[in-house]
């Protein structure tokens, strides 16, 4: 007489969106419809009935009465056990930092009881707030991440990255990086397969951007420093040429060694750097907007060795030029 197997029930998944007055409501929403599709997709590859219904579930903080409550449960009834807390995208976290929020102190709450954290955009400086970024890394969209820097020194800021991940907590950057967070967890959870079912229904790249394929450089500027400020126009506008430090130097009217040590205080890059960060930038511009081939590119931007401007573009991008033209030029421009 055969020995009759009873498979052991899975475990359901609660993935808990944490929100409240400052959330973007884009990423609160989007990230619901994507476990919510990722659900469906495990669904079609296991056979129905072998995995139980992902449980979304909202949580608002209440600045008033300092609470934290469920406001959305897609499946009501048993009591709360989330796996993973996702803080969306929040707006108030970066330009009010000094409003006072319950869920700081929520998170690590379900942090303590084992529950992944992640953060999207302005909801990482909500998570940096609870202390648990402390001596890691993290990202952040690339325009926050000096005031992200300055709030929080303890805090490694990586913002060319668009996800890093502890395992215990994971950040993502830029607006839209809710979709890399929840395909990455979506993996996670769930297999490669059905992330790419995911990815492939909601028409978005699957987990492998870097936030650097988009950011611009944006140099400082307002450090107070006039001397340096005057080099640094003169940089910009001419951007084709590559200046030396006696130059700058004199350009700023002060001794190379005042001036070199006063440049990377300000600036927080060697002039080299800061040059080719010009430079590169402007590469940029003209391999989206015009139809010069790669090797014109280089030689209008000031690098007469084109093999040394593809390795520094790639260096500084994270793709080549021939790859960030396919990816972001019109298509007339691409062939080139």
């Amino acid at each position: 007489m055969g020995v009759k197997t009873v498979k052991a029930a899975l475990p359901r998944l609660e993935v808990a969106l944490a929100h409240d007055a400052g959330t973007a409501k884009g990423g609160l929403f989007g990230l619901t419809d994507l476990f919510t599709y990722a659900n469906d997709f495990a669904a079609k590859r296991q056979g129905a009935g072998e995995v139980p219904p992902v449980r979304i579930t909202h949580w608002l903080g209440n600045d008033h009465d300092g609470t934290v409550s469920c406001s959305f449960d897609s499946c009501p009834g048993s009591p709360h056990a989330p796996g993973v807390v996702i803080v969306a995208n929040n707006h108030r976290s970066i330009f009010e930092p000094e409003h006072e929020s319950p869920l700081p102190d929520w998170l690590r709450a379900r942090h303590a009881d084992g529950a992944v954290l992640a953060a999207v955009c302005g909801g990482v400086f909500m998570l940096a707030r609870t202390g648990l970024l402390s001596g890691r890394q993290a990202t952040t969209h690339w325009s926050f991440a000096d005031d992200f820097k300055a709030r929080f020194p303890d805090v490694l800021m990586e913002s060319e990255h668009m996800v890093i991940d502890y395992g215990d907590v994971v950040t993502a950057g830029g607006a839209m990086a809710w979709a890399d967070l929840g395909l990455r967890l979506t993996e996670r959870f769930f297999g490669a397969g059905v992330m790419h079912d995911t990815a492939h229904f909601m028409n978005v790249d699957p987990p492998g951007r870097e936030q650097r394929f988009y950011s611009g450089f944006e140099p400082r500027t307002k450090h107070g420093d006039a001397a340096i400020l005057k080099a640094q126009q003169w940089l910009a506008a001419h951007r084709d040429r590559a200046a030396s430090v006696a130059d700058l130097a004199g350009h700023a009217g002060l001794e190379q060694r005042t001036f070199l040590r006063r440049f990377v205080k300000a600036t927080s890059m060697k002039p080299t750097e800061y040059q080719q960060r010009l430079r590169i930038s402007r590469a940029r511009e003209l391999l989206e907007f015009t139809r010069s081939p790669v090797d014109a590119v280089a030689e209008s931007v000031g690098y007469m060795d084109v093999r040394g401007f593809r390795r520094v573009f790639q260096s500084i991008i994270g793709l080549t030029p021939s790859a960030y033209r396919q990816r972001f030029s019109p298509p007339e421009h691409r062939a080139l």
